[in-house]
């Protein structure tokens, strides 16, 4: 049982907290600024949790099929237990919006409580002088190809009233170790991600100084505009300084020129008078020559 290969250790549950650290990567490049509260991780779409919703129920039905119902303290044990790791995976993943280190702390929790579990499904077999099943048993690769790549209450619950007690405790051995494979690559993704990116206070404090220097950035951006901007008001003021003198020129030359309107009309009309007096002239001319 113990060179069990998870081959679902790898699904898409490990790790939402790499893409996590990736895009706040992204955003610090982009000036974003850093989150303090991690994206919560839908705990029913992790594969180890689904399992243990597996592994609960099926205690249940071990314990109501195969202990006495009274007097017997490992009925409560092995319920706790099996409850106990499957609340705290609920509880870890809450926890670990706001705090990595209380959800390393609760996940090992579910861990330890998974151990106790299993190791009263292996006391229950020796102590009845049953079989551990292992690699040289006609049944353990059908067992293990099962537990790894079935996940759902759904995909066990016609076999909790079939199987008798032998088949139920290594079925659920081999769910536990899953689990606890599952579990530790994830806690050390958790552990990784804590190392690089830190707890809640790094982030609230990467956030807070993050926001500040923003702030000092903008503050500085904008006294760089508003000079530019006083710069540019400067030379407006200027430019419409130079106008309104073009203005005032443009209405001196105005004004002399409609001055000039009545003189040239007067050199008009006398330049008529004399080009009508020149007709006459020339007129009078021309009937002298006719008449000689």
């Amino acid at each position: 049982m113990k060179n069990i290969d998870n081959k679902n250790s790898g699904d898409n549950e490990n790790l939402n907290n790499n893409r996590e650290g990736a895009n706040n990567a992204d955003a610090m490049k982009k000036n974003e600024l850093p989150k303090v509260l991690q994206n919560e991780v839908q705990v029913n779409n992790l594969f180890f949790y689904q399992k243990s919703e597996v592994l609960y129920v099926m205690t249940f039905h071990f314990v109501n099929r195969f202990l006495p119902s009274k007097g017997d303290r490992t009925v409560d044990q092995m319920l706790q237990a099996a409850r106990s790791g499957k609340q705290n995976i609920i509880e870890g993943m809450a926890e670990g919006v706001a705090s990595a280190e209380l959800q390393l702390k609760l996940l090992n929790v579910a861990r330890s409580s998974f151990k106790e579990l299993r190791a009263d499904y292996e006391d229950y077999l020796q102590t009845r002088h049953l079989f551990i099943w292992n690699k040289q048993h006609p049944r353990y690769n059908e067992m293990l190809h099962f537990c790894r790549y079935h996940n759902l209450v759904a995909d066990y619950e016609p076999y909790f009233h079939k199987w008798n007690d032998e088949e139920l405790c290594n079925i659920a051995l081999s769910l536990l170790h899953i689990i606890d494979k599952m579990m530790k690559t994830y806690l050390e993704g958790l552990d990784k991600q804590f190392v690089t990116q830190g707890g809640i206070k790094e982030r609230m404090y990467a956030a807070r100084t993050g926001y500040r220097k923003g702030q000092e950035e903008e503050l500085l951006r904008l006294t760089g505009n508003n000079r530019d901007l006083q710069e540019m008001n400067r030379q407006l003021q200027d430019n419409n300084k130079s106008l309104q003198e073009e203005n005032r020129l443009l209405h001196e030359k105005n004004k002399q020129l409609r001055q000039e309107v009545p003189i040239l009309r007067q050199q008009i009309e006398q330049l008529l008078s004399e080009k009508r007096h020149l007709e006459v002239l020339l007129a009078q001319a021309r009937s002298y020559k006719e008449h000689r």
